[in-house]
């Protein structure tokens, strides 16, 4: 049987989709609330991943575990519980595999693990060394200690292999996570930044992680891109399948600080979050350029969608939905 951690999250029911396609009976896990699909090969499982002891539970009679579990958040009152948690979340899916006997274990860790080097346009790679940085998200910290525990866990016999995605947009919850974006656009957000970024669709993710797990590839990381493109050119497209006005205005560090402090009193007043936060600002004022080459050397059939043709159809799904 396989394991899904994060199997009610963006990534994890793309996932699933993907896992039922082939025939595979899925444990999956959820935290909170149960989610409504329900399938045959599918078994919805409650687990707090913090508890070693349900961890320890629902890793019976497991094979494969595809471990998409984080906490997600770029507010400063969270800092503390995305970093520790991410992290010790991990190590507990790690021990339990161990113990367990899993025999392969898929991890979803993200670009962001990989830093952001001090010295301007580098390109990252695998082999890009972690660097301690006032930039690095409490997001980051948290995906990178999350991964060093894989890793450890590899160390101690565990056969495992790590993704680190880009940006992922697809078809999902559109007031979460990355999907947010498309309501920003929806809403003629009219800044833009000079950042570029890494960007991939939920579904080649998908589609690598099977590759992967049905691989004997074992100690080995890969970045999941499409490309390399900015912000602006991202929120463009969206805009256009819309049929709504594209940015217009370019936001310097300066007007970006004051847009943050100004979403988040608006967002305070109404009782809700801001998309923008001091976190936010700073990813999206970021030059980041990732080589995507390693997995594609890897797996030369694989090909990645077009991050365009990708924002085109997810805008069509979020016109459905709203």
């Amino acid at each position: 049987m396989v394991l899904v951690t994060g199997a009610s999250g963006f990534l994890g029911k793309h996932l699933l989709e993907a896992l039922v396609e082939k025939g595979l009976s899925v444990r999956a896990l959820f935290n909170r609330n149960r989610p409504e699909w329900t399938h045959p090969l599918i078994e919805w499982v409650a687990c707090d991943l913090l508890d070693v002891y349900a961890v320890e539970e629902v890793m019976q009679g497991i094979s494969q575990v595809y471990h998409c579990a984080a906490i997600v958040s770029f507010e400063q009152k969270d800092r503390e519980r995305v970093i520790e948690q991410n992290r010790n979340a991990t190590a507990n899916v790690v021990d339990e595999a161990l113990i367990a006997g899993v025999e392969r274990m898929i991890h979803i860790s993200s670009i962001a693990a990989l830093g952001r080097p001090t010295k301007e346009n580098k390109l990252i790679s695998e082999e890009t060394h972690w660097e301690e940085s006032s930039t690095n998200t409490a997001y980051a910290i948290g995906k990178y200690q999350a991964e060093m525990e894989v890793w450890r866990g590899m160390a101690e016999g565990l056969n495992a292999a790590i993704l680190n995605p880009g940006i992922i947009l697809g078809e999902g919850n559109y007031q979460e996570g990355s999907a947010k974006l498309f309501q920003s656009a929806y809403e003629e957000f009219p800044w833009y930044t000079s950042g570029v970024n890494g960007w991939v669709d939920v579904k080649d993710v998908a589609r690598a992680a099977l590759l992967l797990m049905e691989s004997d590839i074992v100690e080995e990381r890969y970045i999941l891109t499409e490309g390399n493109h900015t912000y602006k050119d991202i929120f463009t497209w969206m805009a256009n399948a819309m049929g709504k006005k594209p940015p217009y205005k370019k936001a310097s560090p300066l007007m970006s600080k004051v847009a943050w402090i100004l979403s988040s009193i608006k967002a305070g007043l109404a009782g809700k979050r801001s998309i923008l936060t001091r976190e936010t600002i700073r990813t999206a004022q970021a030059v980041c350029h990732y080589d995507n080459h390693k997995f594609l050397q890897q797996f030369p059939g694989f090909r990645y969608q077009s991050m365009k043709n990708t924002v085109e159809r997810v805008s069509k799904d979020f016109l459905k939905n709203i």
